[in-house]
């Protein structure tokens, strides 16, 4: 299990990569591009709303060719994003490459999640998912560090060339390290009628919308503060780009070390419990910090103690969720992988679009927007997973 999270971490790490690593740069951008904060902000809208259509294809194609196929595609289509990106010279040009880029890490966020249950369930498929959650920590925590590293000795375009490089070592690693997982007796041909039929029973089924749409506004909350943390942090509280990209690590620190404890907790407790506890801490801290935004005591510090507190509940719902919403649809896993990957990331897009204009470089739109995803992640959880109804633990 060990080298398998490994494998699946470094590939799923690569599309956080392509987001975390730019975060930096993106005052520097609007500089160089003679954009607006907004329009930078949507260079990440068209990133999020690529990443999700794309799993629409990716998952069948991986219930059809098996799983090795779609990511070496995938990586393929992020190595010409990434190219194009770095050669942009508008912010709409830039946005477009962005959305390719987006096209082609979204196989190396579907086709995981379907290794994943093609080899476990449950408990065991949490206990993997943390372990690769681990894994992909290292991309909050080190690339924006690795972003400002690469701003502070060369142009900001010199980051999507380092994004080139990533992709080229994930094609190797995927080659020759990485087996099939998917017999070919149990591939599905990617015909349309079963297509059809398989999104039909999952968007007819409550648990699987409920529970994909408790994590889809989980990761809206973190992609608002993607979007807007870069211009908070370095133009209200007047930190560098290597203090932001500290600023942030920390921030994510709660989520990622959580994640590791959500395994042995769901085990002990309870899956659906577990996510109950998450989604209601989540809200109750990120409600507290929207009012004291908005009663003008949101200092630097209570914001990055706040949004620690905050995202370490949610780490106990992200890699839960996931697990409960397939685990009845192990036929069609990566179907559901995609579809409800798909949702989660237009959740997190369309907010990023909705807070684009009322956000004044200031911390109260991030924070009131955080706030209301808790809120919308909460109410869903406890209406989907309700402690009156009949467990359905794996």
């Amino acid at each position: 299990m060990l080298r398998l999270a490994l494998i699946l971490g470094l590939l799923s790490a690569v599309g956080p990569f392509a987001i975390d690593m730019y975060l930096p740069a993106l005052p520097r951008i609007a500089e160089a591009l003679s954009a607006n904060e907004a329009a930078v902000q949507i260079t990440l809208t068209t990133y999020f709303i690529g990443f999700g259509l794309a799993q629409l294809i990716y998952g069948p194609m991986a219930d059809a060719l098996g799983r090795k196929a779609p990511l070496l595609l995938g990586l393929a289509i992020f190595a010409i994003g990434s190219v194009g990106a770095a050669q942009a010279g508008t912010i709409a040009s830039l946005a477009t490459w962005r959305a390719i880029q987006g096209l082609g890490g979204a196989a190396l966020m579907v086709v995981p999640r379907a290794i994943i249950r093609d080899r476990y369930t449950g408990n065991e498929a949490t206990k993997l998912m943390a372990m690769i959650m681990l894994v992909i920590s290292i991309s909050p925590m080190l690339a924006p560090l690795a972003g400002s590293a690469v701003i502070a000795v060369a142009d900001w375009r010199m980051i999507f060339y380092v994004l080139l490089a990533t992709s080229i070592l994930s094609i190797l690693l995927l080659t020759f390290a990485l087996e099939e997982t998917l017999a070919p007796d149990n591939r599905r041909p990617q015909r349309i009628a079963p297509l059809l039929s398989g999104a039909k029973r999952l968007l007819r089924d409550p648990y699987f919308m409920g529970l994909t749409f408790v994590g889809g506004f989980g990761m809206a909350s973190f992609f608002v503060f993607i979007a807007s943390a870069s211009f908070v942090y370095t133009q209200q509280f007047g930190l560098t780009p290597t203090g932001f990209s500290i600023a942030f690590a920390v921030n994510a620190i709660g989520f990622f070390g959580a994640s590791q404890v959500a395994s042995p907790l769901g085990a002990r407790i309870g899956i659906e419990k577990l996510v109950r506890i998450g989604v209601t801490g989540f809200a109750a801290m990120t409600v507290l910090l929207a009012l004291i935004a908005l009663a003008g005591l949101a200092s630097f510090p209570v914001i990055v103690i706040g949004l620690l507190v905050a995202n370490a509940f949610l780490g106990l719902v992200i890699p839960t969720t996931m697990v409960l919403a397939l685990d009845p649809h192990g036929d069609i896993a990566g179907l559901a992988s995609s579809l409800g990957g798909t949702m989660q990331m237009l959740a997190g897009g369309l907010m990023i679009v909705a807070i684009g204009p009322f956000f004044d470089g200031t911390a109260l739109p991030m924070l009131l927007a955080i706030g209301l995803c808790g809120i919308v992640a909460a109410g869903l959880g406890w209406a989907v997973l309700r402690p009156d109804r009949t467990a359905r633990e794996a």
